[in-house]
């Protein structure tokens, strides 16, 4: 059956992926730019990787994108500082590659080419790596089978498996048996997720839960972002924070509105808000909502603030800092389709809100549950909550505080993945 499967994949599937990839690069920059940057992948990793000391091993790390990378960024700090080892990482998304070439931990840097036979195989005699680790999901199969062919073994680390995963539909799940079984570790996220992967009949040997590293990689990103000083003091001084972060327009829709309506009452509050995506078109949008209601003023103009309730960021990259100036944080894209990361605010040790959209998260589902997340269906919803949290603070502490305890309690699956790897190397 594995033959017949294999054949499948590189008979129907990548013949197919290959056409519907080219197809969308004369229509999408994004994958345009990932087709031209495969172009001369081997030559330059030839290039790059004779500059590197072979007497050292070398561990593939490779991520879908940059979001997945991030994941991966605790073990290789930690795993740079104990052993003396070259580290390869490689992306499937432009974005993940063009933000992480200079990335300081990292020996080489490349895409990884499409998934031919052909392709894998140059690509694992060329890299050589002594161990291979895929982040979460990213799997490649016949990446997997020429490990398997040159006996490199491999690993699943952050592994999940829902319950409604379409790996689990018949057919699917027949294809992934006998990839996951060429897999030499699959490290979950959780006893649940061993138990999704155990369906398909992989051994106990082969499976251990060891935690989330986003955790880690929040915590330790914290630390740093607790010491600069982005806004200065007398700006935020008596003032209620509330930090709504990584918002779409839908979200914006609910929040904006509540907000606006709660700064009626209470003149103390003051709103920083981080769009998704700060287009002009998008900043100038949240000025709008507010026009006639609340003065705005941009992040770069803050050197001129004037008592404004509303600071609109316009720059990425600063999400996390900004949290730590919260009394209570909205994280969006919960109200169109996944919600984005929770722990990079529930680590400051704040209370959560977040729209109706969160099954892509078990971390939203679990601040939730103990008491740490705040859902939100409404307009009249958010401002019910706003208007508690903001008049409670007892009340909005000891959900905080609840927010933090669930992070610090999670911390550690760096040490218990690094203990894996060290078995192995």
């Amino acid at each position: 059956m594995k033959t017949v499967w294999y054949l499948f994949y590189n008979c129907l599937v990548i013949p197919c992926l290959y056409i519907i990839i080219r197809a969308a690069g004369l229509f999408n920059k994004k994958v345009k730019s990932g087709i031209e940057g495969r172009a001369r992948i081997f030559e330059e990793l030839i290039l790059n990787a004779a500059s590197l000391d072979k007497s050292k091993k070398l561990i593939w790390f490779h991520s879908s994108s940059l979001g997945e990378f991030e994941q991966a960024k605790p073990i290789i700090k930690e795993l740079k500082k104990g052993k003396n080892l070259n580290i390869l990482i490689t992306f499937f998304s432009p974005s993940g590659y063009e933000n992480s070439k200079k990335y300081p931990y990292a020996d080489l840097v490349s895409y990884i080419p499409l998934d031919t036979k052909s392709n894998a195989e140059r690509f694992i005699s060329i890299a050589r790596p002594d161990l291979a680790v895929m982040m979460r999901y990213d799997i490649w199969p016949n990446h997997v089978w020429a490990m398997k062919k040159f006996f490199i073994p491999s690993f699943i680390v952050d592994a999940t498996m829902k319950d409604n995963s379409p790996r689990k539909l018949p057919l699917a799940k027949s294809f992934h048996k006998y990839l996951f079984e060429d897999i030499a570790k699959i490290l979950t996220v959780s006893e649940n997720d061993v138990k999704g992967f155990k369906q398909f009949g992989i051994s106990d040997e082969h499976l251990k839960a060891v935690g989330d590293t986003r955790f880690d990689r929040v915590y330790q990103r914290s630390i740093t972002a607790k010491e600069k000083n982005l806004i200065k003091d007398d700006i935020l001084k008596n003032k209620k924070v509330f930090v709504a972060g990584s918002t779409w327009e839908l979200d914006e829709d609910v929040i904006l509105p509540a907000f606006a309506k709660l700064a009626e009452y209470d003149k103390d509050v003051i709103m920083i808000i981080a769009p998704h995506e700060p287009t002009l078109v998008h900043l100038d949008r949240i000025e709008n909502e507010f026009a006639g209601t609340l003065d705005t003023i941009r992040f770069s103009f803050l050197n001129n603030y004037k008592n404004e309730r509303v600071i609109i960021v316009d720059s990425i990259g600063i999400l996390l800092t900004l949290y730590t100036y919260a009394d209570l944080a909205f994280v969006g894209g919960s109200f169109k389709q996944n919600i984005h990361n929770v722990l990079e605010a529930a680590v400051y040790g704040i209370p959560v809100m977040f729209g109706p959209r969160i099954d892509n998260s078990q971390e939203s589902q679990q601040l939730l549950r103990r008491g740490g997340g705040i859902l939100i269906r409404n307009k009249i919803e958010a401002y019910r909550q706003l208007r508690t949290m903001f008049s409670e603070e007892i009340l909005r502490k000891a959900k905080g505080k609840i927010s933090f305890e669930y992070v610090k309690e999670n911390l550690g699956a760096t040490e218990k993945i690094l203990e894996e790897i060290n078995r192995v190397i």
